[in-house]
């Protein structure tokens, strides 16, 4: 017979952890007496962090008295006690082999029902003093999960455990969770996971993104990234086989391979990185720029802006046909989703660079079809509208093309209904007047502002956070679950003594600095440079922290439970061998 051990609450509260200020409820203490269990928590209970927990598939924690027994030994520990593991409910029975999802138990006066595995998480590290708890808790099976509460009532220590009602499909939460972080994930079993009705939304995406994944390498359920490996690793030169203006500020550049082989054709809306050499003997610098072009042209087309960047003064006025430049393969996961929804394109500026190129593939597999293409585009003026022949040329080949040109600024020169559409800026109002669908997938690249508004806008219009796609020129915005907010920095050189390591390329972050031993691993180590970063479990188990390797090699410690696919590296438990170039 199982049976509710203790009942454990704890409030968020903030802590010093590394330097940093963490909120965290993982403390949970047994509590007396009898607690309600209501809807989205237990009475005297909370979340420190609502993103990753909480809510009402993840109301209460459940953990096994039998785990506690494995773990004092595993771990040669004797001074465990009730909430140990950060759970609502220590209970005897109920274990994770045996439990299943859609499973529902009786416990007192409440009714709940199984919903997911626990969440990894590193918070449960600082309560267990283990950093590694995250993956010892999925790499050992024994990783408790959540219940969501049916019917809501009083519960307290003592309670026998009734099951009243078994999942559908009979996946166990052990198995459900192995399906998802380590490296086995059979159509089969996805299939029949993806079946059940009690499983929670997320986990159901995830289990999707891994159906749906090619047979590529990594975890297409945790990581960002749906591209497939690079073409090759680090650089190679490519030469200048032509350069053109296309307007008053932008050049766009065509490469081909040196022997003019066909290059490996690579997926629209993805980048290039440049390692420039911008003085004689001086330290390379990389850059960034997206390709414009087609994709079956067997060359790679990128389209410069004239900025305040040392890069763009490089191509602008050093570059020259026959130049040979060392480039990367063709990187990036912001390209069209595989679907026949309709498409809305939104640019501003020189961001109509990606979206260019996705409207170059719509053109060359969508000439037949009815699908709905827009072409949305922000610019100052004329003389400042690169691509516009080309835009109008592809769209004609598109029979349900619809084109929305915005200019803010227009000139004397510039003709209202024939150069632009509308004067003012592309914003939400304009895409309502224009009966913009809102049933389809919408991809945005321009100033950082711009992207701000327009995403806020959409997703105010109820847009679907999976069908916004956008693309940043600088760093991404970090993810650092429970730490308080900080003021944003400069990427910088770390503090102390410089390393005397291979040289680490922070490529968004224009930022290139020795290794240096003293930090555990490259996530560390970007967090000592702040250069903004991702990551959860901190631990090589939920890939939040995966980021493009363009070249180099790396050391895991410790091992991850599923490696990323070729191209990529977990940040958070690896180290560099040579000199490495991260897309960070």
């Amino acid at each position: 017979m199982s049976a509710l051990i203790s009942v454990n609450v704890g409030l968020p509260r903030d802590l010093e952890w590394q330097g940093k200020v963490v909120r965290t409820a993982v403390w949970k203490r047994s509590v007396p007496g009898r607690v309600m269990a209501r809807r989205i928590n237990l009475d005297g209970d909370g979340q420190g962090d609502l993103a990753g927990h909480g809510g009402e598939h993840r109301a209460v924690m459940v953990y096994q008295l039998d785990s506690y027994r494995y773990w004092e030994t595993y771990l040669q520990r004797h001074d465990f006690e009730y909430g140990q593991f950060g759970e609502n409910l220590t209970v005897d029975g109920l274990s994770d082999e045996e439990v299943c999802i859609g499973d529902r138990y009786r416990i007192g006066g409440a009714l709940f029902e199984v919903t997911q595995p626990r969440v990894t998480c590193y918070r449960v590290g600082i309560r267990m003093n283990n950093p590694q708890m995250a993956a010892l808790l999925v790499s050992h099976k024994r990783p408790g999960f959540y219940f969501r509460v049916i019917v809501e009532g009083e519960i307290g220590a003592g309670d026998e455990i009734v099951k009243v009602a078994e999942g559908e499909e009979r996946v166990s939460v052990a198995e459900i969770d192995a399906l998802l972080y380590l490296p086995d994930h059979p159509r089969d079993r996805l299939e029949r996971a993806l079946r059940i009705p009690a499983l929670s939304a997320g986990w159901k995406g995830s289990l999707k993104a891994l159906l749906e994944a090619d047979e590529k390498g990594g975890n297409a359920g945790l990581a960002r990234s749906s591209a497939p490996p690079p073409a090759w690793s680090g650089f190679r030169s490519l030469r200048v086989a032509a350069v053109r203006r296309e307007s008053v500020d932008v050049l766009s550049f065509v490469l081909e391979s040196e022997d003019r082989s066909p290059l490996p054709t690579p997926l629209a809306g993805q980048f290039l990185v440049f390692k420039l050499e911008l003085a004689k003997n001086s330290a390379p610098v990389l850059r960034s720029y997206s390709m414009s072009g087609p994709q079956g042209a067997g060359t790679y087309r990128v389209s410069v802006k004239l900025a305040d960047g040392a890069g763009s003064h490089y191509f602008h006025e050093r570059i020259q046909l026959g130049d040979l430049l060392q480039v990367s393969a063709p990187r990036g996961s912001f390209t069209l989703a595989p679907n026949d929804r309709p498409v809305v394109l939104l640019s501003a500026g020189i961001g109509a660079t990606p979206v260019l190129s996705m409207l170059h593939s719509l053109a060359a597999t969508e000439a037949d079809s009815n699908r709905e293409i827009w072409w949305c585009y922000g610019s100052r003026n004329g003389g400042e509208h690169p691509f516009a022949l080309e835009a109008r040329e592809l769209l004609k080949g598109l029979p349900q093309s619809r084109s929305l040109v915005v200019y803010s600024k227009p000139e004397e020169g510039d003709r209202l209904g024939e150069d632009y559409d509308v004067r003012g800026h592309l914003n939400l109002s304009l895409l309502e007047e224009r009966n913009v669908p809102k049933a389809a997938d919408f991809y945005l690249c321009g100033p950082v502002s711009f992207l701000a508004d327009l995403t806020t806008a959409l997703k105010a219009w109820s847009i679907a956070d999976s069908c916004i796609h956008s693309e940043t020129f600088g760093t991404e915005s970090a993810i650092t679950p429970g730490i308080a907010s900080t003021t944003l920095v400069q990427p910088h050189q770390p503090a102390g003594t410089v390393g005397g390591g291979p040289k680490v390329f922070f490529t968004r972050s224009g930022l290139t600095v020795p290794w240096n031993e003293r930090y555990g691993s490259l996530l560390e180590f970007a967090e000592a440079c702040d250069v903004p970063v991702r990551w959860a479990c901190r631990t090589g188990v939920c890939h939040v922290c995966e980021s493009g390797l363009i070249g180099g090699t790396i050391n895991y410690a410790p091992e991850p439970l599923d490696r990323p696919s070729e191209g990529d590296v977990l940040i958070c438990c690896s180290t560099p061998l040579s000199e490495i170039e991260l897309d960070l």
